[in-house]
Parts: C-alpha cells; structure tokens; sequence
C-alpha cells in the first residue's frame, strides 16, 4: 500500500507532478525541477519530507543503545543538538545514514531515510532485549518540512518566536512558528544553510497544523524567491553538493570508510561494524567514492560502467546535469589509486565512452553558493 503523507491533498490540488517513492507518494517537482533547484541555491525553497522516518529511544540505556548501534559518538551530543551518522551492519555495511538528536526530556530522536524505517526499527528492536530501552515509531505522527537557502534564517525567522540567528549548524531548539510549536534544527541536505522543521503529534489523517505551518512558512518568504521544492531538486542538490543518496551511492555493501564518511566513525568507543571497519582500515580500500565531471555533453546514470584504457575499474552510482553550472556531474566508486583529483577516466553511456575527470565536490563555487559562501 503506497502512504500519502500529511500534505498529499494540498499538494495535489497545487498541481504537483506525483510520484510514488519510498512506499509514499511524494511530490517530484511544483513548477520544474531546475526552477526549484536553483530557488533553493539562489534564495529559499521549502521541500515536504514527511516521508523521512523518526524513531525515538528512551530508557535508562538510551544513550548506550544509540552509541553501540550508530559509529558516531551522540555522547558528545547537548541538549536538542543533532549529528549525522551511520548505522552498519556486523560487516561494516551502511544499513541506513541518520541524523541523530538528543531531545532532552525526551530522549534521542533517529531520523532515518524513508525506505529503510521499518529496517532500522526492526535492526533495533532486535538489541532492545540486550538494553534498558524503549523503542517507539514516530513517523506517522511527524509532520517534517526543510527550507533551505540563503534566505533560509531571514523566511523562519520572520515566524519564530525566539532567535534563530546563534544557532549553529546542528544545532536544535524547540520553539513556535506561526504559534505552533516545534522541533527545529539547522540542518538540510541541499548544501545551503537552513532548517528542517519536525511539528509533533500531528496524526496525517487530523493534518490541519501541518498545513497551516507550511502555509505560513510560504507566505513568509514570499517575497524572498520563496519556492515549494519537490524530491527531483532535492536530489540534484544534494548531488551537486557531493552528498550520498541512500540506494544509490551507499547501501549495505559499502562501508562509510569507502564511502568517505569516515568522519561519522569513532573508534574510540564499540559499536556494531568496528571489528569489520578496523580491519578494512588497516588492510586498505578496495574502492571508494568519487566525484567527476564529464568533459562532453552526455547524463551520467547509475549503472554506468567507469573505465580506464578501455577496462572496467568502477561503476557510476548517480549522476545528472547540474542546473547551476549545466555540466554534467557524477558519483561513482573506483580503486583508490585511480580516485586522485585530476585523474582522467572515461564513462561508457549506451554504449560510448566518454571522458571524465575526477573533481572534489561540493561541484560549485563555495564562495558563491552553499552555506559557507562568501557575502558582502
């Protein structure tokens, strides 16, 4: 059975084009994907992102259940912060990448990737036994939204009832919006500066509050570029901010190791993978993820053989035309030796190969865009 989240009617009577994703229908696009990709780079785009699974543990264990199942260290988490971090398998394989939030009183708050909640949840409540926890599926009482942008700050704050411009990146607080209280962090997966918004205790079939805070948020940047985004620019932005999609670029098979997400591991504590991980570390990569840009005009796509000299030495795991530079851009996996920022590859697309080079992303000028771009 497909899921239609909180907004599907408001969406739908907003003539979005509807795609089924994840076990959900979600919206793909308002007006185009490239209009909505560069509202968001250029100024604030609000995307629907209800679909994205929360699950929260509690219990006097909490914090030890959450370090020994995701390689990141929520130990140095304050109160409402979050982190990003994965969840692996016995064999260091990424069953799913989270935000991670300690919501003090509460408890910590997993947001996992809409087609692996019912994973995580199971992978969880098979190690409940081992620990003093409770477990709870919150997913379908969470209403989330991300706007995201370089008028991002100016669109929330202009609703908030507390000040928003000290908050760090993952940094998190409860506050209202337009009267309604939140959980709101500083956070998103586009490459800009923003918030992704989680209203609570809002049932999708009793979703008036949710509606009414998206609303509010549109009127507020309204003459800001504000832009309703769906899932099609969600995806090039985060390519073109060189971030992995889940099912694509990372998935069980690859370890966060090769998938350069080492930053998110901590050794220093026990967690489920790091036997797997410490050996991989110590006998080298066998792969890992790079970004390319092709040197003609041709769309990369997952599945794509990548070649040197004419042989097989990685596959590409997404691609697409940036709409902001319009040059063709990818992810893929190759032997470390050939992963060097420079090095000249090919990419075979139905059945011509075409030259690539590999690029250090995110794929933009970072003083120009992003959330560390350079302003007057």
């Amino acid at each position: 059975m497909v899921r239609k989240a909180h907004l599907h009617n408001l969406h739908v009577a907003a003539h979005a084009k509807m795609v089924e994703f994840a076990g959900w229908e979600m919206p793909l696009w308002f007006s185009s994907i490239s209009e909505e990709h560069l509202a968001v780079r250029n100024n604030v785009g609000i995307f629907d992102v209800s679909h994205m699974g929360e699950i929260l543990i509690t219990g006097n264990d909490a914090l030890r259940f959450i370090n020994y199942l995701s390689t990141n260290d929520a130990s140095k988490l304050s109160c409402f912060s979050g982190q990003y971090s994965t969840i692996c398998n016995p064999s260091g394989g990424i069953k799913d990448d989270v935000l991670i939030y300690f919501l003090e009183g509460r408890g910590y708050m997993v947001v996992t990737n809409a087609a692996n909640t019912a994973k995580i949840l199971e992978w969880f409540q098979s190690f409940q036994d081992r620990f003093s926890v409770m477990i709870e599926d919150l997913t379908l009482n969470t209403a989330m939204f991300a706007v995201q942008g370089p008028r991002a700050l100016e669109t929330v704050q202009s609703i908030a009832s507390s000040d928003l411009q000290g908050l760090r990146r993952f940094g998190g607080q409860m506050t209202l919006l337009a009267g309604q209280e939140v959980f709101l962090s500083r956070t998103g997966y586009t490459g800009e500066d923003g918030f992704e918004i989680y209203i609570m205790d809002v049932a999708i079939d009793s979703p008036e509050r949710a509606i009414e805070l998206w609303n509010s948020i549109i009127e507020a940047g309204k003459d800001l570029g504000m832009k309703p985004c769906g899932l099609g620019s969600r995806d090039t932005l985060r390519l073109e901010a060189g971030l992995p999609l889940y099912g694509n670029d990372i998935g069980e098979e690859v370890t966060p190791l090769e998938a350069k997400l080492d930053f998110v591991v901590k050794f220093e504590k026990d967690f489920v993978g790091k036997e797997a991980l410490i050996k991989q570390r110590e006998e080298g990569l066998r792969t890992v993820r790079i970004g390319f840009e092709l040197l003609d005009m041709a769309v990369p796509r997952k599945g794509n053989p990548i070649l040197k000299d004419g042989e097989l030495v990685g596959t590409v795991t997404s691609g697409t035309v940036s709409p902001l530079s319009r040059k063709p851009i990818g992810m893929g996996y190759v032997p470390p030796f050939y992963s060097s920022i420079g090095t000249e590859l090919e990419v075979e697309i139905r059945g011509a190969c075409h030259k690539i080079k590999v690029v250090g992303w995110p794929f933009y000028d970072i003083t120009k865009y992003g959330r560390a771009r350079k302003t007057n």
